[in-house]
């Protein structure tokens, strides 16, 4: 068996048997062609079936010289299961990574924002231009909502059941899910639909997109990347954010305001709670006080 059939095969079972999403997908053979690529750099003539835990244990010892333990230990990870899928096809009866251990790492969590820096941030759009409204609406859906980047980009607007108070998520592996949405968010996206999208010329593939860009296509993920950082820098808030923020930002104030953990699992799409516990990450003195005030022994 070839790499590149090898690869083929491997995608189809991510996208067929797994379930996998086109992004998660592509992050896994990243990791794969890594290796190859080194393989070809070195002279190293192996197949997938014919590789040895020697050559992959000195992959792994080169690349480390070059990436933080994160992204060593997703490389490792990634090609785990790359070779469990051999050894499941009966291709191969072991894998060469099962002796090489992953770095140690704690848990990372991106910078949260307090409500007062994503009023900031809202408020610092320039509402006199057609983009505004749209990156005002864009703003609003991604913290009133706790979405993905990819789940707004693709939201389209038969999936909005205002009337009901909910909108349909299609999110990782195109499990579908319904998130409430508040009154605020309501209102914002109805008026970059009355005041911005019906005006725009758009293209016969995104005339159920909700959020369009200038020439009436879907919105890419870079685009909300840009906006954010734009507005971002435009404020003087110096943490690195990124849409995902807004999504953490989301979970962790509904967390500190009483929220149910399962609740917060639910509306994110998460299928682990722990998971969702990597998102809610509270400070000490809001524990404190949880303590303080519910705890059966408080007042003994």
């Amino acid at each position: 068996m070839k790499w590149q059939q090898a690869l083929k095969d491997y995608q189809d079972y991510l996208r067929i048997e797994r379930g996998l999403s086109v992004n998660s997908i592509t992050s896994y053979v990243l990791d794969i062609k890594k290796l190859l690529k080194w393989l070809e750099v070195s002279k190293i003539q192996q197949t997938p079936i014919s590789i040895s835990a020697e050559v992959v244990q000195q992959f792994i010892y080169t690349i480390a010289k070059d990436v933080n333990p994160r992204s060593q230990s997703r490389i490792i990870s990634g090609l785990k299961g790359f070779f469990n899928y051999l050894i499941f096809e009966q291709y191969r009866t072991t894998n060469p990574l099962t002796l090489i251990e992953s770095p140690k790492i704690g848990r990372k969590l991106p910078d949260t924002l307090a409500t007062q820096e994503i009023d900031q941030l809202i408020k610092a759009i320039d509402l006199s231009s057609p983009q505004g409204e749209r990156n005002r609406a864009i703003l609003e859906t991604l913290y009133g909502c706790g979405l993905r980047v990819s789940e707004l980009t693709t939201l389209k607007i038969s999936d909005l059941f205002f009337e009901e108070g909910f909108i349909k998520i299609t999110g990782k592996g195109d499990k579908q899910r319904f998130v409430p949405i508040g009154d605020n968010t309501i209102k914002y996206i109805a008026l970059y639909r009355k005041q911005v999208r019906t005006h725009q010329k758009i293209t016969p593939q995104a005339q159920d997109t909700l959020f369009l860009n200038r020439r009436g296509n879907e919105l890419t993920r870079a685009m909300i990347f840009t906006i954010i950082k734009k507005l971002a820098e435009k404020v003087g808030i110096n943490k690195t954010i990124s849409p995902h923020t807004f999504r953490h930002s989301f979970a962790t104030h509904l967390l500190e305001n009483g929220a149910d953990l399962r609740a917060i699992q639910q509306m994110l799409g998460h299928e682990s709670i722990t998971t969702t516990e990597i998102y809610t990450h509270i400070e000490t003195s809001f524990l404190q006080e949880t303590i303080t005030k519910f705890h059966p022994r408080k007042d003994e």
